[in-house]
């Protein structure tokens, strides 16, 4: 099929009510003034996430989740602006999960652009994927799909979720998806990422003239 999510001029962005004390967002790579240094913004986040756990991090607790902070953002923070990325963080020693969040104009029939962004035939599921209807109140009617991934270089398999869904009003198509190698993590963060699911939205915006130079 035609892949259904186009290039076209950013008309969207998405809103996000996460729980700052269980989810850490990357900040996007384009945004140079608040955080210049990477490093300077994992080391901020570390000594703030163990002010709130409210232990002695020692000598290493610090550097070792800040050196953590600063690898998941050198790989996943995002670079357009129509991507978000969170991590949802437990303790500041364990691996914390990534999660992405992505709108772009909608494209093509509704329910096959969703069963695409679910990946309800993925030829590399270890199984058919499971695909359930899902609703929330903001983008109303979607879909979820749980599914295991087989990899060419590992025995493990990888976790997937996601979450699609067809903003009529706004004319956006919206996925939510994370995937890992560690499958309890996924099935601990998955009582979150419902939940944060359901504060997912779309805002439009209209570019004043010279916004794009």
């Amino acid at each position: 099929m035609t892949e259904p999510l186009v290039e076209l001029e950013h008309e969207f962005s998405l809103d996000i009510g996460y729980d700052p004390n269980r989810w850490l967002e990357l900040p996007p790579r384009w945004d140079t003034t608040e955080w210049p240094d990477i490093s300077v913004w994992a080391r901020h986040c570390a000594q703030l996430f163990w002010r709130a756990y409210r232990l002695d991090p020692g000598q290493s607790g610090i550097p070792f989740l800040a050196d953590t902070l600063r690898r998941f953002a050198e790989a996943f923070a995002p670079e357009p602006f129509d991507t978000r990325v969170l991590l949802r963080v437990w303790e500041p020693t364990s691996m914390p999960l990534q999660l992405f969040t992505m709108v772009k104009p909608a494209q093509g029939d509704c329910e096959e652009t969703l069963r695409f962004l679910v990946a309800a035939e993925d030829p590399d599921a270890v199984e058919p994927p499971v695909i359930e209807p899902f609703r929330t109140e903001l983008l109303g009617e979607g879909l979820r799909s749980f599914r295991y991934l087989r990899q060419d270089d590992a025995p493990e398999v990888i976790a997937a979720v996601r979450y699609a869904w067809r903003d009529d009003e706004a004319g956006a198509d919206v996925v939510l998806w994370t995937a890992t190698d560690d499958t309890a993590q996924v099935i601990r963060a998955a009582p979150d990422i419902e939940e944060l699911a359901h504060t997912v939205s779309v805002a439009v915006w209209n570019p004043e003239p010279g916004d794009e130079e």
